[in-house]
């Protein structure tokens, strides 16, 4: 079996892990079918974003970077959200702000812009090209805010709840779980044989995915989310 379908196996083995185990520590409810449903979605979402792990010729033009697998990934997730029983609304597909939230957001944005900018002047990039540049002011935020904040956190609120209120933002179990899987997508590896976990890389991309997930959440839109998601890429290789 290629190493790919194994890493992707493990990681949406992990993420399942982690969802149950924490229903069952909780006590709480769950909806099966969407449960199993996100779960297929992960494994679904993977094989578009690795253009079918290599196996589906498609190039746009010459270039490093996967402009292919993630135009193919948001096509994906924008044909789930089609679907009635979620919609672009409830997914975050709106300009539209929730006022009451808004200002927290606001705040929480320019704290992370903040962050991101004390961090590149920390750590200085080394230059950017015109492609690279574009990919990162573009593609990340789109196709990551669209699944995970979007799709997949929907379906995961659907199968265990909201009932915890954040700081104003209605959260729960789908937050930390599609944030875990966010995290071990960049932090989970599988190769020769083995597999790589990188601590460091998951508490990283899992913070941040739930500050993501509070933004959306307090909000009901995606805008942030993905504002700040590609500003986080881009300042490292401005600054």
């Amino acid at each position: 079996m290629p190493d790919a379908i194994i890493a992707t196996l493990a990681w949406v083995g992990a993420v399942g892990a982690v969802a149950l185990a924490g229903v069952l520590l909780a006590k709480g409810r769950i909806g099966w079918g969407w449960f199993v449903a996100a779960l297929v979605l992960m494994v679904v979402y993977d094989a578009v974003l690795t253009r079918g792990y290599g196996h589906i010729p498609l190039s746009f033009w010459p270039s490093k970077w996967n402009w292919e697998g993630k135009t193919l990934a948001v096509v994906l997730s924008l044909a789930v959200a089609s679907l009635p029983v979620l919609g672009w609304k409830r997914v975050g597909l709106t300009l539209t702000q929730d006022r009451k939230g808004l200002r927290g957001a606001l705040i929480l944005s320019g704290l992370l812009a903040a962050l991101f900018l004390g961090l590149a002047l920390y750590f200085p990039g080394e230059g950017f090209d015109i492609d690279s540049l574009a990919f990162e002011m573009t593609m990340p935020g789109f196709d990551e805010e669209l699944f995970y904040r979007g799709v997949l956190l929907l379906m995961l609120n659907e199968a265990f709840g909201k009932p915890v209120r954040v700081l104003g933002a209605q959260m729960g179990w789908g937050a930390v779980v599609s944030s875990v899987a966010f995290g071990l997508m960049h932090a989970l590896g599988y190769s020769d044989g083995g597999f790589s976990f990188e601590p460091v890389l998951m508490a990283t991309t899992g913070v941040s995915a739930l500050l993501l997930v509070w933004l959306k959440e307090k909000t009901g839109s995606l805008l942030l989310p993905i504002v700040m998601h590609n500003f986080g890429n881009v300042i490292f290789m401005l600054v």
